[in-house]
């Protein structure tokens, strides 16, 4: 062995003058490096020749050759051959006092600075190797290499950079022993280079700021926490694998883990939620790893919640329970998580909030019945967290507060989250109370159900805004009730029908209007009702006594005219059942002293209902014995005149109702006789209304006052009706003219029938003319209504009306219908065979 390393060394000898030569040019430089490569490394040497021609021949001039030599291609070739003696040689150790110094000269500025990247990425392989070869002989070297780590793990080479973190770890993993006293001075480097651009070297950072760690002084764990957690929303998957990788190995393995626990559990349970299947699987593989060795640990303080646990009846549906060490591990350190947790949860980044949401949901899952002692803080941060823009946020925290529902007593969590309903709740609060009873049991929730029922159809709960999401809160919370409660709904079913009356009035919001007649019918359905109706017919006296507790003093902003609205329509033929109630509120409200806006509002109800009279109000057939009060104390007293826009719209809907009235036979022949001479004044001034359907309405109702009561007209009567309803001939509406037409042919059928044909001739004749003027109204249906009004009326006085005609006919733009008159008078005339 001797006698090869011998023989060897001579080879080497003139290559070795001429690579040691003051006068030696690069291009002989060059051919002695060539020349050693040729003997040493191309030729198959035993490593034993290796060593001994490397450590007592090569090992100086090619340090030097490398640290100092001009020319890149002989520093490179130098670097070759000094990883092939480290890599071959038996003891690379005896190196180390020469190459660690020279590669601290030539990778830490200001001494020097290798300006090639390549060789720079080779001299860190060279120390690599020389980490990995010599292990804890590398000690009293270990301020350098730190320094040379410092330096470059912020190279602007890429490569250089995860060259620097593999030579961190292998570092840390050599001489662990004396690594804590310098791992600190890394940490800074390390956390530079965490963020850069390249994936690839994140994750090699992440990985070394592990190792660093968990061989070097635990209390940099607190330097490193943030940044890692910020590499948890890293959009390469890898990046955030490694995060999980180093965070389990620390909860594993770390010295101190006890003391970080608290800072360290959140991170990994952040990764639960990862978006890649494969991070998720690893999380909670390391997860049960640490809650079983915990459980080991801490046998002694378990023992009897290992022996006698008992598993909770009522559990998340698709959920695994974690293990007894993973939930301990959660509890005990929940009081030092929550409040850092809470408040990233109202972070002014999304992404965060929607991260500490989700990690929000996993801590509650883990430490069940512990969470009441932290109802406070949790409360506090959900009604906040409800009402966030992004609706991801919203949907982990309403999982959460489901939790709340599943494991904490309802007698604590009803009574801290109605505490809140009495200020001025908010929706995240209705939103939290629905989250919270869609999590309990049915058994459970039972013995509270009064006192919810009674809050929520509380008027500061129902009736604190009139905004659809407030409402669409309110209706989602019934139907949690209804969902979670089934038939033990039934002791609070006035109550619940009480805020579905409620989310109904909304206005302008059918959708909402929608859900809830849809949540009435479940209501309904739990109760086994044939149908929403039967709800309303054992609630109906009820809920108009609720609506008219202070119907005295409502005004058009009340939300109870609203609500009353809902229930008359809703109720459909239940509400002629009520009528007792229903008229006595009407009658109050619809004095001509109480506020416009809402007699306006209560009279559009009663025309709504009255046009389907036999479906609602006279369902019963009872609403007859109420219509002197309907005429005499509603509609006659709002249908004098008053100035006005709205005392105008009060007049037409009140004219409406009483045409309604008419036109569904609920007022019989006798009950019109009644109130004829009462209503009729001011059914003619309404003929003379701005409005078109006070106009058409009057015209209409004149006419069947005429075909029921025209013997009880009286001269003075008949006398002062054609008129104004003449007037309507020339009304800008041509429904207005044709109600009007067909108005003045029921006068003179009332005139043909009664004793004063003679008396009201004058009468006639100016009738006669103003007609034949009409009847060259430019729309033909008017003619033909004024052509039929003249047909019956030349049965008074038939050769009056020709002699008129003859006058005007040859004025007439079509004298076609002036000649079809005398044919109908002159046919009437002759006999019948």
């Amino acid at each position: 062995m001797a006698a090869g390393a011998a023989e060897v060394g001579q080879a080497l000898s003139r290559a070795l003058s001429s690579l040691q030569g003051p006068d030696c040019g690069r291009a002989a430089r060059l051919r002695a490096l060539e020349a050693i490569r040729a003997e040493v490394q191309e030729r198959p040497l035993p490593a034993a020749v290796v060593q001994e021609v490397f450590g007592a021949q090569l090992v100086r001039p090619l340090t030097r050759c490398l640290a100092g030599d001009a020319a890149e291609r002989c520093r490179e070739l130098a670097l070759q051959l000094l990883r092939h003696g480290l890599s071959h040689g038996d003891r690379p150790g005896e190196a180390l006092p020469v190459l660690l110094p020279a590669l601290a000269q030539r990778l830490c500025p200001p001494q020097g600075f290798e300006p090639c990247e390549e060789l720079r990425l080779g001299l860190l392989q060279l120390l690599g190797l020389l980490l990995q070869r010599c292990g804890a002989a590398v000690a009293p070297y270990l301020s350098d290499v730190v320094r040379i780590l410092q330096a470059t793990l912020l190279d602007h080479y890429a490569e250089v950079r995860r060259e620097s973190c593999r030579c961190a770890v292998a570092c840390a993993q050599a001489v662990p022993e004396h690594f804590h006293m310098q791992s600190e001075s890394l940490i800074n480097p390390l956390m530079q280079t965490i963020s850069h651009q390249h994936y690839r070297v994140r994750v090699d950072v992440i990985q070394a700021t592990g190792a660093v760690i968990q061989f070097g002084n635990g209390k940099s764990v607190d330097d490193v926490l943030s940044h890692l957690a910020q590499r948890l929303f890293d959009e390469i998957p890898k990046v955030r694998q490694a995060v999980t990788t180093v965070i389990g190995e620390w909860l594993l393995h770390l010295r101190d883990r006890y003391s970080y626990f608290h800072k360290l559990i959140p991170l990994l349970l952040g990764s639960f939620t990862d978006e890649i299947p494969e991070n998720m699987t690893l999380a909670w593989t390391y997860w049960e790893k640490i809650g079983l060795q915990w459980e080991k640990e801490n046998e002694e303080d378990l023992k009897d919640k290992m022996d006698f646990s008992v598993s909770p009846s009522h559990y998340p549906k698709g959920v695994t329970r974690p293990g007894l060490g993973c939930r301990e591990l959660v509890s005990r350190n929940l009081s030092k998580i929550l409040p850092g947790l809470c408040h990233d949860i109202t972070d002014w980044v999304e992404n965060t909030r929607i991260k500490a949401s989700q990690l929000l949901y996993t801590l509650l899952l883990h430490a069940e019945d512990h969470i009441t002692q932290h109802m406070d803080l949790l409360l506090r941060t959900l009604y906040q967290a409800c009402l966030d823009e992004e609706s991801e946020v919203v949907r982990n925290c309403v999982k959460a507060a489901e939790l709340i529902g599943t494991f904490v007593n309802p007698k604590v969590s009803l009574k801290l989250i109605t505490s809140a309903f009495k200020k001025t709740p908010k929706p995240s609060c209705i939103m939290v109370l629905t989250a919270v009873i869609r999590g309990s049991p049915k058994e459970i929730l039972q013995p509270h159900l009064t006192d919810l029922g009674n809050m929520l159809s509380q008027a500061g709960v129902c009736q604190q805004s009139e905004e659809v999401f407030y409402m669409e809160q309110l209706l989602c919370c019934v139907e949690g009730l209804i969902e979670v409660c089934q038939e033990d709904c039934k002791e609070i079913c006035l109550q619940l029908l009480k805020v579905l009356v409620t989310v109904m009035a909304t206005p302008n919001s059918q959708h909402l209007k929608e859900k809830a007649e849809e949540t009435v019918c479940s209501l309904a359905e739990v109760q086994q009702l044939d149908s929403f109706l039967c709800l309303y017919k054992q609630h109906i006296i009820q809920l108009l006594e609720w609506v008219s507790v202070s119907h005295d003093s409502w005004t058009c902003y009340s939300p109870e005219i609203l609500q009353l609205d809902v229930i008359a329509n809703h109720s459909g033929p239940v509400i002629g059942e009520a009528l007792d109630d229903f008229i006595l509120i009407l009658k109050t409200c619809l004095q001509p002293n109480k506020d416009p806006q809402m007699r306006l509002k209560l009279f559009t109800v009663l025309s709504q209902l009255l046009q389907k009279a036999n479906e609602t109000v006279n369902s019963q057939g009872l609403f007859p014995s109420y219509l002197e009060t309907v005429i005499k104390d509603m509609l006659a007293p709002n249908l004098q005149w008053h100035a006005g826009r709205t005392a105008a719209a009060i007049r037409t809907t009140a004219v409406s109702c009483l045409w309604a009235l008419i036109h569904c036979e609920t007022l019989s022949p006798e009950e019109i006789l009644k109130v004829k001479d009462a209503l009729m004044p001011q059914i003619i001034a309404a003929m003379d209304e701005d409005s078109k359907i006070s106009r058409l309405m009057g015209c209409c109702i004149v006419g069947v006052f005429l075909k029921v009561c025209g013997r009880q007209f009286d001269e003075d009567q008949l006398t002062k009706t054609y008129p104004e309803v003449l007037k309507r001939l020339d009304d800008a509406s041509r429904d207005v003219r044709l109600a009007a037409a067909r108005t003045l042919t029921d006068w003179f059928k009332c005139v043909k029938d009664s004793d004063m044909k003679s008396v009201m001739k004058s009468n006639i004749e100016f009738l006669y003319q103003e007609l034949l003027i009409h009847l060259d109204d430019q729309d033909q249906d008017t003619q033909n209504a004024v052509l039929d009004a003249l047909k019956e009326g030349s049965i008074l006085y038939p050769e009056l009306l020709v002699r008129e005609i003859e006058v005007v006919i040859h004025k007439h733009r079509t004298p076609v219908y002036c000649n079809q008159l005398l044919h109908h008078i002159q046919s009437a005339k002759e006999p019948v065979l």
